[in-house]
């Protein structure tokens, strides 16, 4: 297939097309590279799979809406995977308008192109921090979300209901993918797992907030890019079953899925970082701190339509995972 993948210097971006290239697809890949963190570390990135004979780079941001047009006439992309977003939820605190800009104008930017170049599919990246204040564990795509705790939470929400929208006027077909806690090698520098490994090999302290009580579903990034090429190849669907006298916010009687993706087994964060301290050797002097404006205390992913309907489930342990990235950080940092 030909498809254009958004934010392809980005974490997930970057694994997803080296899985697309590797199994024959031909990717067109979208990135403007921002600061938000270390540029060195995308353009690294970008390095892996730049000469590759069927990937195309166009860097441009998702809101300048005639590059966006123009990559879509050009390539005329079968499937679209839209990974491209201002992240980060302590960030939105500070910096409102980026998740405006990257997250709902360029996400509408991006409905646009797949609804007037015949996109077969759209599968775009959502997020856990949608369940926000909800309490009830493990979150579900059948519970509501309507209470955000964050700006960038609240446009992840709103992505959802655009996509919607598109799938029931347009009759697009509409997958979003709600991660819960992403890591792995290639990772983003402002998680925890990257901030804990610099900042423990360097001998500095560790800022752990809610004093490392909170649970996170710490989900590995291969887990997530084959959740993504499973859902990308199961075009949603309409549900037949669908009632508005009874309505389930993760299908609809339009073309729309919700999916989580995440581990299935949360892990407190003091666990987490005892796991870090074994990979790297050393243990972590810890600045124990309340949780943070914008943060939730636990997530937990309820992924059994995940596996109902692509036959899917999550399985890297944690002991593994983090591994793997201590691994790609000490050869990468020569640390």
């Amino acid at each position: 297939m030909k498809v254009l993948v958004t934010g392809v210097a980005g974490f997930i971006g970057f694994h997803v097309t080296q899985r697309l290239l590797a199994r024959g697809d031909e990717v067109i890949g979208i990135d403007i590279v921002n600061d938000y963190y270390d540029v060195n570390l995308k353009y690294a990135r970008l390095d892996q799979i730049k000469d590759h004979e069927r990937f195309t780079f166009i860097k441009c941001a998702l809101e300048d809406k005639a590059a966006i047009d123009q990559a879509f006439a050009e390539h005329q992309p079968q499937r679209v995977v839209n990974l491209a977003a201002q992240a980060g939820v302590r960030y939105s605190l500070e910096n409102p308008q980026a998740y405006i800009d990257a997250n709902i104008v360029g996400f509408t930017n991006i409905l646009e192109g797949c609804r007037h170049n015949n996109v077969e599919h759209l599968v775009y990246a959502s997020s856990s921090s949608v369940y926000g204040a909800n309490t009830n564990m493990p979150f579900s795509v059948y519970n509501n979300v309507d209470h955000p705790v964050s700006l960038y939470a609240a446009s992840k929400k709103a992505n959802e209901l655009m996509a919607h929208t598109y799938s029931h006027l347009f009759d697009l077909p509409t997958t979003g993918l709600r991660f819960f806690t992403v890591y792995g090698p290639w990772g983003r520098p402002d998680m925890a797992l990257f901030i804990f490994t610099k900042a423990i090999l360097e001998g500095k302290p560790i800022k752990v907030f809610n004093y490392g009580k909170h649970r996170r579903d710490f989900t590995y990034i291969d887990d997530i890019v084959e959740g993504i090429l499973r859902t990308l190849d199961h075009v949603a669907q309409p549900n037949p079953d669908w009632s508005g006298d009874n309505p389930q916010p993760g299908t609809s009687k339009a073309p729309f899925r919700v999916y989580n993706i995440g581990s299935n087994r949360p892990v407190e964060l003091m666990r987490y970082i005892e796991i870090l301290e074994e990979n790297l050797g050393k243990e972590a002097e810890k600045e124990l701190l309340p949780l943070q404006p914008g943060d939730v205390p636990d997530t937990y992913a309820d992924v059994d339509a995940l596996i109902n309907d692509v036959g899917y489930k999550p399985d890297t342990p944690l002991e593994t995972g983090v591994a793997n990235f201590v691994n790609w950080y000490r050869d990468y940092y020569n640390a």
